[in-house]
Formats: C-alpha cells, sequence, structure tokens
C-alpha cells in the first residue's frame, strides 16, 4: 500500500491521505469532504487509515515493533483470529483519537493504534520475558518487557498531555496508541487460545 502511496506523486498522495484517512470531523458529520476526495464513505476509512503511512520512518518503525512483538502474540491465537485482533485494535485505536478530537480535520493514518494493540497484548502474555533495546540509541541492554511496554505506555499518556492533544491537532495521535494498547490488553484474554497462559505463569 504505502509503495502505492508513492506512485502517485505530491498531489496523489496528499489525495489519497484525506480521500483514505479518517477525519475525526468528517466521521461524526460536523464537515463534509470535497466529493472529488471523498471516495468512501466515512466509517470505512477506520478500516482503511490503518494501511497509510506518512513516510518511511513511519512506516518502518510500525514495522519493527510488530517485527519484534507481533509474532508471540499472533502464535498465542492463531493466524485467523490474529487478523481480527489487528484490526479491531486499529479501529478501537482510531475511534479514541476520533472521539476526542472530534471537530479534527487533521485526517489520521497510520498501523500505530493496531500495532499499539499488540504491545499491549504482549505485555499481559509475556511481562517477563527480557527484551534487547538500545538505551541512548546505542548501548545494547536486556529489559524485562513489562519496564520496556509500561514504559513506553506511560510515554504515550504524559506526550499526550504535554503535546495538549485532548481536542486533537496535527502531530502524533498519542490517544490512539493508547486506545490501541488499552483494547490489546483486553482483548488478549478471550482471543488466546485457551492452553495459552498469561503472565508468564509457569515459564519461571
Amino acid at each position: 500500500v504505502f509503495l502505492w502511496q508513492l506512485s502517485l506523486g505530491e498531489r496523489g498522495q496528499l489525495q489519497a491521505v484525506y480521500g483514505f484517512g479518517t477525519i475525526p470531523s468528517v466521521l461524526f458529520g460536523r464537515r463534509e469532504l470535497d466529493p472529488a476526495l471523498a471516495v468512501l464513505p466515512a466509517e470505512v476509512t477506520v478500516l482503511t487509515s490503518m494501511f497509510l503511512h506518512g513516510g518511511w520512518l513511519h512506516l518502518g518503525g510500525n514495522m519493527l515493533y510488530l517485527w519484534v512483538f507481533g509474532d508471540n502474540v499472533e502464535d498465542s491465537m492463531g493466524h485467523f483470529r490474529f487478523v481480527v485482533f489487528y484490526l479491531l485494535c486499529g479501529i478501537v485505536a482510531t475511534l479514541t483519537h476520533s472521539f476526542l478530537a472530534a471537530d479534527s480535520t487533521v485526517p489520521l493514518v497510520g498501523a500505530s493504534g493496531a500495532i499499539s494493540g499488540v504491545l499491549g497484548a504482549y505485555l499481559v502474555l509475556h511481562p517477563k520475558v527480557r527484551v534487547l533495546v538500545l538505551a541512548f540509541y546505542r548501548l545494547p541492554i536486556h529489559l524485562p518487557a513489562y519496564v520496556v511496554l509500561g514504559g513506553w505506555i506511560v510515554l504515550q499518556v504524559i506526550n499526550a498531555y504535554v503535546s495538549g492533544q485532548m481536542p486533537g491537532g496535527a502531530g502524533v495521535a498519542w490517544w490512539a496508541h493508547i486506545g490501541g494498547f488499552v483494547a490489546g490488553m483486553l482483548l488478549i484474554g478471550p482471543m488466546r487460545r485457551r492452553a495459552v497462559p498469561l503472565f508468564d505463569r509457569g515459564r519461571y
């Protein structure tokens, strides 16, 4: 999808973001999108928005997190349920941001919300597993997942308030990250296979 975005050129990419991204004010009927850009019903963009990205760094960062944490979450529930889980987390993330930024005219795009759900699920499944991180971007150390992911979600909450994005605005959709993370924590229980334990029970 990202390669398709790049093939559209600068103007076409902007049109794609407005046509397939979620615009909260349009989603809730407070504003109308230019008919030339409204290629899909606003409700459908809640799904399509999570497959668009704003650049290589946006895409690469999301895929890195998905690569590190996604396989274990997928193993806990199987391929089909993982797809459903992923999409549900993305929907909850998008709606969380949209409800808190209902007047925003800025399109929301990216897989961050859905992948935040994967992080939330991983925290519930494997809080004790040690994750390799680069401290200060150069020093490799292993830290428990509850430290890495717990610190990550605390940072999202702090950023959400510091950036003043409670009413919405341009930039990072911190509340989408928070909504997706909470959704992942709640959904992993009922969606995992029954034999899969939570909180690393039986591992240590």
